[in-house]
């Protein structure tokens, strides 16, 4: 399984951004997508997972009101749509792919490369 994220770049404070994970190779075996951050001299963090039918999502509590996590089967794609984005939100952000819904790195196999979000003041 190949995760190539993609979306990220410089917003102002209360600004949107929607980030995208596209993936390749054997994705029928990885059920399940998510996405983590990661802000500099901290720890990687959950995000928002979903199942690639897209019936089933978590979010963690702290962002679950400003976070929107998709996908489409079609591309093979699964995205994250960021708002009301604030200075914390700054870290790169990573996609990774695992085979159940988990809220820890280390559970996941595959990840992609990150992308950079920068949220000024």
């Amino acid at each position: 399984v190949q995760l190539q994220a993609f979306g990220g770049g410089l917003v102002q404070a209360e600004g949107s951004l929607r980030l995208s994970c596209a993936a390749s190779g054997r994705t029928l075996s990885m059920a399940v997508m998510g996405w983590f951050r990661q802000a500099p001299g901290k720890d990687r963090e959950f995000v928002a997972a979903i199942n690639w039918s897209g019936s089933n999502t978590r979010k963690t509590d702290s962002l679950k009101d400003r976070v929107t996590i998709s996908v489409d089967n079609a591309k093979n794609t699964v995205y994250l749509q960021m708002n009301s984005l604030k200075p914390e939100d700054t870290a790169v952000y990573y996609c990774a792919a695992g085979v159940d819904f988990h809220a820890t790195p280390q559970r996941y196999d595959h990840w992609g490369q990150g992308t950079q979000v920068t949220v000024s003041s």
